[in-house]
């Protein structure tokens, strides 16, 4: 009797195993099916498009002052390997803008780069310490050498968005 009661209980915890894989391989699945579709859309926020302004007026706005409140229109340059959790847009000034999403209440699509973006919130300047930039560049998938090489904080443009609207790439 004993026996049994061992086996059945084995079987139960083998098939239990075995379907936790199956719905964490369609999970994979998934996130593979929704990276090779269109990264198009609106996420967070439902913004629109009316009262943007361009880079070149966010960069000349944050010389003068401390925080810029409002939309910008730019290109996404790169996304975080990872998640999705934050993206660049590369600056008239040839600086890089890294863009974060408020409360990280949302993400937008790995496969981004490249494509025509509106996003609205509040930009600053800020410096950016060490362990920051090096989680940065091990989301971006850099490789060990280049993240060791990181040893000074950054001083760089940051925007907080609320919503973003990635558009069709032209």
């Amino acid at each position: 009797m004993k026996k049994t009661s061992l086996f059945l209980l084995i079987m139960a915890g083998l098939f239990s195993s075995s379907c936790e894989q199956k719905n964490s391989k369609s999970a994979e699945e998934s996130v593979s099916e929704t990276q090779i579709d269109s990264p198009v859309g609106l996420f967070g926020e439902e913004i629109n498009e009316s009262g943007v302004v361009t880079l070149d007026m966010l960069v000349a706005k944050l010389e003068k002052e401390q925080e810029f409140e409002g939309k910008v229109i730019g290109e996404i340059k790169e996304v975080c390997a990872m998640k999705g959790c934050w993206m660049t847009i590369d600056l008239p000034n040839g600086e890089s803008m890294r863009v974060t999403f408020k409360d990280y209440g949302f993400f937008v699509p790995k496969n981004a780069h490249g494509y025509p973006v509106i996003i609205e919130g509040i930009a600053s300047k800020k410096v950016t310490d060490v362990e920051t930039l090096k989680h940065y560049a091990d989301d971006a998938g850099k490789s060990k050498e280049e993240i060791d090489a990181i040893t000074t904080p950054k001083l760089e443009y940051a925007f907080e968005a609320i919503g973003v609207i990635i558009k069709e790439n032209a």
